[in-house]
């Protein structure tokens, strides 16, 4: 079974829940050959995944992306660090706020374009406390209890 590029969508849940998100970017991602075969079969995962601003280029770390099982010698290794591709501006945006105590740069999502180019979706975000995150719980249970009402 062959997956469309619409189908191939990786989250990262916790962003969301552990962090207030301000801000989002859509950044484009260079890739080897067998990376991007590998994400699309949707074999990636953005599980302790962060991104961080260095020598004015961004940079994913710790993304996981199986190794593609055709792949050869010339395999790449899962969880190397990941370049992002961001204008000018918005790279002097990340770095700023980065740099501001709080705040911290959150990948939210891999997806593959209608050009067949993989993009990720990253936000500025402020953690949460643990106050915030019982309020999202309860949130969260009030929209499936009135989504069941509403189903009966």
């Amino acid at each position: 079974m062959k997956l469309r590029s619409s189908d191939i969508n990786i989250k990262n849940r916790r962003a969301r829940f552990d962090y207030e998100i301000s801000d989002t970017f859509t950044a484009g991602m260079v890739l080897t050959g067998t990376e991007i075969k590998s994400l699309r079969q949707g074999k990636g995962s953005l599980t302790d995944t962060f991104c961080f601003v260095a020598d004015g280029e961004v940079w994913v770390k710790n993304m996981y992306i199986a190794e593609y099982f055709y792949g050869s010698y010339n395999n790449h290794s899962a969880r190397r660090d990941r370049k992002l591709l961001l204008t000018k501006k918005e790279i002097a945006k990340l770095g700023k706020t980065g740099k501001e105590a709080g705040f911290t740069i959150v990948p939210l999502k891999v997806f593959i374009n209608e050009k067949g180019l993989a993009k990720m979706l990253i936000g500025i975000g402020r953690g949460k406390k643990e106050y915030d995150k019982r309020q999202s719980i309860k949130e969260r249970d009030d929209r499936r209890s009135i989504a069941r009402v509403m189903q009966k």
